[in-house]
């Protein structure tokens, strides 16, 4: 039973984990564009980007909006995270074939 409580408790760190590394992600993401946004309408005079056109205003939000919306969904949206599940899946694989595994190493 405490091997069980063990590994939920593990779960639940690297989740919370997740989550706080998300948000960060969304922080730094919103800074970073108010910056760009507020740097090409001359707030910040000597960083202007002004004259640079349309899509390398945008390009950075865009992409790294995508990015960022990929990050949220394979965190919040379960059947998202092929990634973790292939992860998983592999490591429970590799862990069934321990001895096998150790052999040869």
């Amino acid at each position: 039973m405490q091997i069980q409580d063990d590994k939920k408790l593990a779960r639940a760190k690297k989740r919370i984990e997740d989550i706080k590394g998300f948000y960060s992600h969304l922080t730094i993401y919103i800074l970073v564009n108010l910056f760009i946004l507020f740097a090409s309408t001359r707030f910040f005079s000597e960083f202007s980007i002004e004259g640079q056109g349309f899509w390398k205003y945008f390009s950075t939000p865009v992409f790294w909006g995508i990015g960022l919306l990929i990050h949220g969904l394979a965190l919040y949206v379960p059947t998202f995270g092929f990634v973790k599940n292939w992860e998983e899946r592999k490591m429970k694989e590799l862990m069934d074939k321990d001895t096998d595994f150790n052999l040869k190493r």
